[in-house]
């Protein structure tokens, strides 16, 4: 059966194999069967509709995204030239028509497509044959030295210069040994092993990006949370998150005379309002003050209405007067005219910075933000009875406040000051007041003259002297305790009277 079987193939099969050959022949027209396997490959069928496959060098090119699926991004480059991404690579996803760069990796001939990397995500295959600039690698940082930072990148050594660590100053790098970081490729060369990284572009970048964002919904009048990035003499640059405004010392508080340093330091987080914004030179204006509370000068006029009595704190000395603040914010002019009864020289003599004085308020313009007080009113006029406490003869104690050259100046009580003139200084002839008296001096001094009206009265050292010798052999009290009316016609010894 077998061999009848093989008979019949003999017999029969010649002639199908010719007809199975001719048909072949015909349907390839030709090609052999390997050239048909090679026809079926995407280059092949580019060659056959004349085109050309894209060429092989790397290098940043710009596409059109075409497709999105759940792990890749298709893209157009032009010229039947189509592109892959991986999706994981777009920080927010992609949209079909979006345009943007990419960095092409290779040309894939199997699927007729460029493997790509979008510029800008990081790059995770890098080896020193495919390093680019420009490229965003992640490095582990792996130690410090004094020019920078000590990385590795898939088992490449790198350096990161200090001022390409962060935006701001850095004083200390050891916090960043372990950590992996984002960074850009700025220089390299394969054959030395040199590898150069940035992160400062990366953040530069991405400030930029916040800071087109956050000026699109920045407004005036907005309080807005922001971190002190540096403090000068005239303020200081507070960061809102990718826009830095200008906080003037103006703005920082409502008191006045202070210090920038003195309200903020770096880092410190403050609440700000915006005052002004020039979109064009993308700049701010803030105040710290306005987002704190309400102007305290607001009700200025109704806490601290005319003849009001406050208490206050000297925070400056000019030679027309103090600045006194009664609370933050609210500071006001105590005069040179209005600190004592008598003339001063100048208001040091009576008042220092940081003293703590009792005063009344003497007005109130809130509109204008100005104050003014009176020391001297806060207290009774030594003036009005000083006729019942002095009397011509007295002998009393007090101390010298200054000098000039036609005498000496003496305190008998706050607001109460008499002259001594030089030739009352002492029983002879003075060539100086400065050789006989000295400021804060205590001395003993006779009432000659008292003058109500004109504020005035005349003292003598001298005589004091001269009037105390007779009491000095007696158990009498002390001349100065007794009434000046019974000495007036009292004939001192030796025939004398000083009653002149």
């Amino acid at each position: 059966m077998a061999k009848q079987s093989d008979d019949y193939k003999e017999k029969f099969r010649p002639d199908a194999d010719a007809a199975l050959d001719a048909e072949i022949e015909a349907a390839l027209g030709g090609m052999s069967v390997e050239a048909l396997y090679d026809a079926t490959t995407p280059q092949a069928r580019q060659q056959q509709r004349g085109e050309q496959p894209p060429a092989e060098g790397k290098g940043t090119r710009r596409g059109r995204v075409m497709r999105v699926t759940p792990d890749d991004v298709f893209v157009d480059f032009g010229g039947k030239t189509l592109g892959i991404a991986p999706y994981e690579q777009f920080d927010e996803e992609p949209k079909v028509g979006d345009e943007m760069e990419f960095y092409v990796e290779r040309y894939d001939p199997a699927e007729g497509l460029l493997i790509l990397n979008r510029k800008g995500a990081t790059q995770t295959n890098v080896t020193w044959e495919n390093l680019e600039e420009g490229q965003i690698v992640e490095a582990t940082v792996t130690g410090t030295n004094k020019g920078g930072l000590e990385l590795d990148v898939k088992g490449m050594r790198a350096f990161m210069p200090a001022g390409q660590v962060e935006l701001y100053h850095v004083p200390d790098f050891e916090g960043y040994v372990g950590q992996k970081l984002q960074a850009e490729v700025m220089q390299f060369e394969r054959g030395a092993k040199n590898l150069v990284l940035s992160r400062r572009n990366i953040l530069e970048r991405e400030k930029e990006a916040a800071k087109e964002k956050l000026m699109a919904e920045l407004a005036e009048g907005q309080v807005r949370r922001g971190t002190v990035r540096s403090i000068m003499d005239f303020g200081a640059f507070v960061d809102l998150g990718g826009v830095d405004g200008l906080l003037h010392v103006s703005e920082m508080s409502f008191r006045r005379g202070v210090k920038p340093s003195e309200l903020v330091k770096i880092g410190d987080v403050v609440d700000v309002k915006i005052l002004k914004i020039d979109r064009e030179a993308g700049k701010l204006s803030l105040s710290l003050k306005q987002a704190r509370g309400i102007d305290p000068w607001a009700d200025a006029l109704t806490r601290y209405a005319p003849g009001t009595v406050v208490t206050g704190r000297v925070t400056k000395v000019e030679s027309f007067g103090a600045f006194i603040e009664v609370e933050e914010g609210i500071e006001g002019l105590l005069p040179v005219s209005e600190m004592s009864w008598q003339r001063i020289r100048h208001p040091s003599d009576v008042v220092k910075v940081g003293d703590t004085i009792k005063l009344v308020v003497l007005s109130v313009d809130p509109a204008a933000r100005r104050m003014s007080f009176s020391l001297k009113q806060a207290g009774p006029d030594p003036w009005a009875t000083v006729e019942e406490r002095y009397a011509v003869d007295m002998i009393v104690d007090g101390h010298v406040t200054r000098t000039a050259d036609f005498g000496a100046f003496v305190e008998l009580e706050p607001g109460l000051e008499g002259l001594v003139h030089i030739s009352e200084l002492a029983g002879q002839r003075v060539a100086s007041v400065g050789s006989v008296a000295k400021p804060g001096q205590e001395v003993r001094v006779r009432v000659l003259e008292v003058d109500k009206e004109a504020r005035r009265m005349s003292l003598s050292i001298r005589r004091v002297a001269e009037l105390e010798r007779p009491a000095s052999s007696t158990e009498a009290a002390p001349a100065a305790a007794a009434p000046a009316q019974k000495k007036k016609k009292q004939q001192l010894r030796g025939g004398l009277d000083w009653n002149w």
